[in-house]
């Protein structure tokens, strides 16, 4: 990492308790991939906190941020390894802190992370059922036995900060449908399970 990107942690120094700079890691958590821009709420309660300017505590923010996305990225656990990343102008007792800070909750961002991942739509649940249409002419009454799917689908994330929505896709089968629909799941089953095998 550039030692210049992490230079305005110092000013976490003006923190008046460690549970203030918690909440510092967890903002910048949370808003890692807004592009350098924090909510003006929270902006003003940290520059309000710190004594300093707005701009001064956005860096802040952004140096946290920074440091919180490497750190996962790279999966560092080793307190030695995140404590080398900073600059030597940072106080001792400071990186001291932020790295057990990092350690407390790194497997929780992970996850998160891992989680708010780009990736297609997630199927969460399905439920079914069988209905029988019916089609009458002049000549004759016929029953068409057919397979109600819904499925319950989680979108992606639109935002860091919102939960991504749920929502239910209704999906009809006729019997000829369904049969080459489970013919190639079957076929993907197959190939998943010898995939599994290989490695």
């Amino acid at each position: 990492m550039d030692e210049d990107t992490l230079a305005p942690l110092n000013l976490l120094l003006k923190a008046k308790s460690k549970e203030f700079v918690v909440r510092v890691f967890h903002e910048s958590f949370r808003y890692r991939n807004s592009g350098g821009v924090f909510p003006e709420p929270v902006v003003s309660t940290a520059s309000e906190a710190l004594g300093v300017d707005s701009a001064l505590v956005t860096e802040v923010f952004k140096s946290a941020a920074a440091l919180v996305k490497h750190v996962v990225f790279e999966e560092l656990s080793d307190p030695q390894a995140i404590i080398s990343l900073f600059p030597s102008e940072i106080n001792d007792k400071l990186k001291q802190l932020i790295t057990k800070i990092i350690i407390e909750n790194i497997a929780t961002w992970k996850s998160q992370a891992l989680h708010q991942q780009i990736s297609l739509p997630r199927l969460l649940d399905f439920d079914w059922r069988v209905d029988i249409k019916t089609s009458a002419s002049n000549f004759s009454r016929l029953a068409m036995p057919t397979c109600l799917l819904q499925l319950q689908v989680q979108d992606l994330p639109t935002s860091s900060v919102g939960m991504p929505g749920v929502r239910h896709v209704n999906v009809e089968f006729s019997r000829e449908t369904l049969d080459t629909m489970l013919d190639g799941l079957g076929k993907i089953r197959d190939q998943l399970s010898s995939v599994a095998k290989t490695e």
